[in-house]
C-alpha cells in the first residue's frame, strides 16, 4: 500500500478506477479531481459508503483543484473527452491535448516525483507528449492499452471457446485502435498458442472483435464507453507498482531503439514494478508480425505529427 494516489477525471472510468483502487487495498488516500468539485466529491463519498462491505479504511475525497495532488505516489490520467459513436480515439486527440497539457503542468509542479499512467485518448499519442512534456525519466510516465486488449482478446476466446479465462494469457501490442497488433503466436491456453487450437478464420475473427472492442461497447451503450474492464486495466498496473510485483505487461512506453522504433510512445512488453517501467521486453518478431508493428507505429507517429 501507498499513502496516496490521485485520479484526474472523475467520469466513469476515474470511478471505476477509484472503487477497485480502495477494494485492492492499494493507497491510504484516493484523490478524484475533476472540473466539477461537487460530482468528484459525490463519487468519493459514494465509494467511501462501500468501505464497510469491502473492507478498507482508505479515505477519498474530491476536489477541483489540481493542488490537491500533491504528494502522491501515483496519478493516473482519465480526463478528456470521451469518444462518441461513430468517433475515432483519434477524433478527440486536439481537445484532450490540452486539457493533457494543463494536468501536466499541475504534476510537474505539484506530484514531480509521482508515477503516471495515462488512460485518457488517443492514449499513445498522449503518453509521448507526457513524456516529452516533463522531460522525466521515461520509467516514470506510461500508457494502458495493451492490457485492456489483451483482456478483450482473452475473454472473446473464453467466450469462443468455452476454456476457462484462468488458464488464457493473450498478448496484445502495438497501437490502441485499428493497429494494435495482437499476436496469436504468444497468446495461449495454458501455455499453448491459439494456433494450434483454432483455424486461422477464428483467430481472424476474434482478432478484429479486440480491434473494435471499444467501438463495440460505445455502439451497444450509446450513452458512454467501456469504464469497468479499462478501471480493472489500471488497476492491475497499480498493484504491480505498489507490489513491486515485476508483471511482465503490455503497456505504453517510451521506445529509445527498441523494436527498431525511436521517439514514440506505444505498446511494447514492459516489466513493471516499483521502479515503474523497469524493463523492455524484445520479441523475436517474425517478418509479419515486425511488418504490422511498424504500420502500427506510423500511425501513432503520423498523429504526433499533429501536435
Amino acid at each position: 500500500m501507498v499513502n496516496k494516489i490521485s485520479i484526474v477525471g472523475a467520469g466513469r472510468v476515474g470511478e471505476s478506477t477509484a472503487q477497485m483502487l480502495a477494494i485492492q487495498k492499494l493507497a491510504q488516500q484516493i484523490v478524484l479531481i475533476d472540473l466539477d468539485e461537487q460530482y468528484a466529491k459525490g463519487v468519493a463519498l459514494d465509494i467511501q459508503e462501500t468501505s464497510s462491505v469491502y473492507h478498507f479504511d482508505a479515505g477519498l475525497m474530491g476536489a477541483s483543484d489540481i493542488s490537491n495532488i500533491q504528494d502522491s505516489n501515483i496519478i493516473i490520467i482519465t480526463a478528456g473527452m470521451p469518444r462518441k459513436p461513430g468517433m475515432d480515439r483519434a477524433d478527440v486527440l486536439a481537445i484532450n491535448l490540452k486539457i493533457i497539457d494543463e494536468i501536466m503542468d499541475g504534476i510537474i509542479e505539484y506530484a514531480p516525483d509521482a508515477y503516471v499512467i495515462v488512460v485518457s485518448n488517443p492514449v499513445d499519442v498522449l503518453t509521448y507528449y507526457a513524456n516529452q512534456k516533463a522531460n522525466w525519466p521515461r520509467n516514470r510516465i506510461m500508457g494502458q492499452a495493451g492490457i485492456l486488449d489483451s483482456m478483450r482478446l482473452s475473454s472473446f476466446i473464453a467466450m469462443e471457446t468455452d476454456y476457462s479465462i484462468n488458464d488464457i494469457q493473450a498478448m496484445v501490442l502495438g497501437g490502441h485502435g485499428d493497429t494494435m497488433v495482437p499476436l496469436p503466436r504468444f497468446t495461449t491456453v495454458s501455455g499453448i498458442s491459439i494456433e494450434h487450437l483454432l483455424d486461422q478464420k477464428t483467430i481472424d475473427r476474434l482478432i478484429q472483435r479486440t480491434r473494435n472492442g471499444g467501438a463495440e461497447i460505445l455502439n451497444l451503450k450509446q450513452k458512454s464507453s467501456a469504464y469497468d474492464a479499462p478501471g480493472a486495466a489500471v488497476t492491475i498496473m497499480v498493484e504491480a507498482i505498489v507490489h513491486n510485483k515485476h508483471r511482465l505487461l503490455p503497456c505504453i512506453t517510451m521506445l529509445e531503439g527498441e523494436y527498431g522504433q525511436t521517439d514514440i510512445a506505444i505498446g511494447v512488453p514492459v516489466v513493471l514494478g516499483k521502479n515503474g517501467v523497469e524493463k523492455i521486453v524484445e520479441l523475436d518478431f517474425t517478418d509479419k508480425e515486425q511488418q504490422d508493428f511498424n504500420a502500427s507505429a506510423q500511425a501513432i507517429k503520423g498523429l504526433i505529427k499533429e501536435i
